[in-house]
C-alpha cells in the first residue's frame, strides 16, 4: 500500500484535481486495501483519513463510496458479471476497485452524468493501473451503464 500511496501524491501532478476527484481518489486506495487485505473497512478509513491531501477530498463523498461500495460489493459484482471477460477476481485490484466504484455511483449517484462517472473511473485507473487498463474499465462501465441508466444513456445517444 506504500508504494501506492506515494505514487497517488505525484500522480498527475500538474492536474488540477476537485475535491470529488481526490474522495475518488483516496476510496480507491481504501478499496485496493479492502480486496488485498480484507481489512475492516473503518481501520482503512482511519488509515487514509490521515494521508497527504486528504483535507482537500469531498469527506462526505469518499465515505458515501468507500462504505457504499463494500456494502454493495456482492450486488455491484453481480452486475458486473457478464460484462467481463474472466472472473472478476482475475482483475488487477486497480481495475477492480475502479469497476466497483464507477457501478457503485452509476447505481446511487444518479446526480452525477453517467458520462462523467465513466470519465472518474477510467482516470483512476489511468493514474493507478496497469497501461490498458483504462480502456477495459471504460468498455465495462460503458456496458454497465446501459443498464443502470438506461433512460439517460438512451437520451444521450439519441441527441
Amino acid at each position: 500500500m506504500q508504494a501506492m500511496s506515494q505514487k497517488s501524491e505525484h500522480a498527475n501532478p500538474n492536474k488540477n484535481r476537485t475535491p470529488r476527484h481526490r474522495a475518488r481518489e483516496f476510496a480507491l486506495q481504501g478499496l485496493y486495501q479492502w480486496l488485498l487485505n480484507n481489512e475492516e473497512v473503518r481501520a482503512i478509513e482511519l488509515h487514509i483519513r490521515q494521508a497527504h491531501g486528504f483535507d482537500k477530498a469531498d469527506i462526505e463523498h469518499f465515505d458515501a463510496l468507500l462504505y457504499g461500495t463494500v456494502k454493495q460489493a456482492p450486488e455491484l459484482r453481480a452486475g458486473l458479471a457478464p460484462l467481463i471477460d474472466r472472473d472478476i477476481s482475475a482483475l488487477s485490484p486497480i481495475e477492480h476497485a475502479a469497476l466497483l466504484i464507477g457501478a457503485y455511483e452509476l447505481c446511487n449517484h444518479l446526480e452525477i452524468p453517467y458520462k462523467v462517472v465513466i470519465n472518474e473511473a477510467v482516470e483512476l485507473t489511468k493514474s493507478f493501473g496497469g497501461i490498458d487498463g483504462h480502456k477495459y474499465v471504460n468498455g465495462v462501465l460503458d456496458k454497465f451503464a446501459v443498464t443502470a441508466r438506461e433512460t439517460e444513456v438512451h437520451a444521450d445517444r439519441r441527441s
